[in-house]
C-alpha cells in the first residue's frame, strides 16, 4: 500500500467508525466535497496536509491521532 491509498483507507475507516459520510465529513471540515472525492480516488496521488489536518480539525482528532494507525505501518517506499 502506498501513502495516498493509506491516507485514503484512514479517511474511510475514521468515517465508518463515525457513520458519517464523506460528504458529511467535507461540510463540517470545510473542504470542498470534490477535494475529498479525489483523495479518496485516483485522481489525487499527492493528499495536501493543510487538507488533511482541516479533516482532522472537522472529525476532532489531531494529525498525530489521524496517522497514528496500523494502518500506516507498512507503507511502501515511495522513493524508487
Amino acid at each position: 500500500m502506498n501513502t495516498k491509498e493509506a491516507v485514503a483507507k484512514r479517511i474511510i475507516e475514521l468515517c465508518s467508525e463515525r457513520n458519517m459520510a464523506t460528504n458529511a465529513l467535507a461540510n463540517i471540515s470545510g473542504v470542498s466535497p470534490s477535494t475529498v472525492y479525489s483523495m479518496l480516488n485516483e485522481k489525487s496521488q499527492n493528499p495536501g496536509v493543510v487538507s488533511i489536518k482541516k479533516l482532522c480539525d472537522g472529525l476532532d482528532i489531531t494529525l498525530r491521532e489521524f496517522f497514528d494507525s496500523p494502518i500506516f505501518d507498512n507503507i511502501e517506499q515511495e522513493i524508487k
